[in-house]
C-alpha cells in the first residue's frame, strides 16, 4: 500500500574509498533500474525511495567484485624497505591515475597522480597479509568525475613479507581403498590462514614399521591424490602440508587406514580332497 504513494527513487553511488571531500553522486529517478558503468574499484550504493511526507531509510548495497580479466596493463610491486614501490607501463598516458590498495573494502587508501612517472611508493604494509592494488585511469581528475570517467588500468596482489601457512589443509580423507592403492582427498589452505602466495602441497605417508614414503610436490589447485605401490594388509597414515615462497607450514595428518589382504576379485579357497578307502 506505501508503494503505491512512492513519487521515486534517490541514489547515491559512492566509492571505496573516498579521499575526496565531495558528497556521492545523487541520482533522482522513477524508475527501479539504472545502469551505471564503473570501475574495479569497490562502490557503495545507497537506495531510498520518497514521496509527498519524505524520504525512506536507505538499503545500502555493495556491488561485487569484478574479474581481473582482459585488462590493457601489468602491475608489478616489489619491496623496497619499510615500503613497496608499484610500477606500471601505461598504454596511453591519461591526465591522472588513481591508485588504491588495501586488504579489502573495509580497508583501502587511496591517492590521485598527476605526474607521468610510471611509479608510486605505498606505505602502511604489515607483513603476512594479502593486499589488492588497483591502479586506474581518468582523463578528467575531479574527484566528483572518477564514477564516470575512471577505466581500470590493471590489477594485483601482493605480500609485503611472505609467511609460511599458519596451518595444513583441513578434512583429510582416505577413500576407495584397495590392496595397493588409495585415493586421497583434501580441503585447500583458507586464503587466511595462507600467509604468503600458496605455491602447491607436499604429501607423503608412513605405515606401521614408520617408513616414511618420498614427499610429493603438487600444484597448488590439486586437493586430491592417488597413492599407488602400497602394501598389502598394511596400515598407513598420509601427511599434507602447503607451503609458500618462505618454507612449509605444518601437517595435517589423516586417520589411519589399512590396505585390504585380498582384492576385490580375488577368493581365497580352500580345498578338500577326499581319499578313497
Amino acid at each position: 500500500a506505501q508503494s503505491e504513494n512512492i513519487l521515486g527513487y534517490f541514489v547515491n553511488v559512492e566509492r571505496i574509498p573516498n579521499s575526496c571531500s565531495h558528497q556521492p553522486n545523487h541520482i533522482s529517478l522513477k524508475d527501479r533500474k539504472i545502469l551505471v558503468n564503473l570501475s574495479m574499484a569497490y562502490y557503495r550504493v545507497n537506495i531510498s525511495a520518497y514521496n509527498e511526507a519524505g524520504e525512506s531509510p536507505r538499503a545500502i548495497y555493495i556491488v561485487p567484485e569484478f574479474s581481473a580479466t582482459d585488462l590493457p596493463g601489468q602491475i608489478h610491486v616489489k619491496s623496497q624497505g619499510p615500503n613497496a614501490v608499484v610500477t606500471w607501463t601505461p598504454e596511453y598516458n591519461p591526465k591522472c591515475f588513481v591508485v588504491d590498495w588495501g586488504t579489502g573494502k573495509e580497508d583501502m587508501h587511496m591517492k590521485i597522480i598527476t605526474t607521468a612517472t610510471g611509479n608510486f611508493t605505498l606505505d602502511n604494509f604489515q607483513p603476512y597479509m594479502l593486499y589488492k592494488i588497483m591502479v586506474h585511469a581518468s582523463d578528467v581528475c575531479q574527484c566528483e568525475s572518477f564514477i564516470r570517467h575512471e577505466k581500470t588500468f590493471g590489477v594485483t596482489h601482493f605480500y609485503f613479507v611472505e609467511g609460511v601457512p599458519r596451518t595444513g589443509p583441513a578434512n583429510v580423507t582416505v577413500l576407495n581403498i584397495t590392496k595397493h592403492s588409495a585415493l586421497v582427498k583434501w580441503t585447500e589452505i583458507a586464503a587466511e590462514d595462507r600467509l604468503g602466495f600458496l605455491q602447491g602441497y607436499r604429501i607423503s605417508y608412513t605405515d606401521s614399521s614408520t617408513k616414511k614414503s618420498p614427499a610429493v610436490t603438487l600444484n597448488s589447485s590439486i586437493t586430491s591424490y592417488h597413492l599407488t605401490g602400497l602394501k598389502e594388509k598394511t596400515t598407513y597414515r598420509v601427511q599434507i602440508s602447503g607451503f609458500t615462497n618462505a618454507g612449509e607450514g605444518p601437517r595435517t595428518l589423516s586417520q589411519p587406514f589399512s590396505t585390504p589382504k585380498y582384492g576385490t576379485v580375488e577368493l581365497l579357497c580352500i580345498c578338500i580332497t577326499q581319499h578313497e578307502s
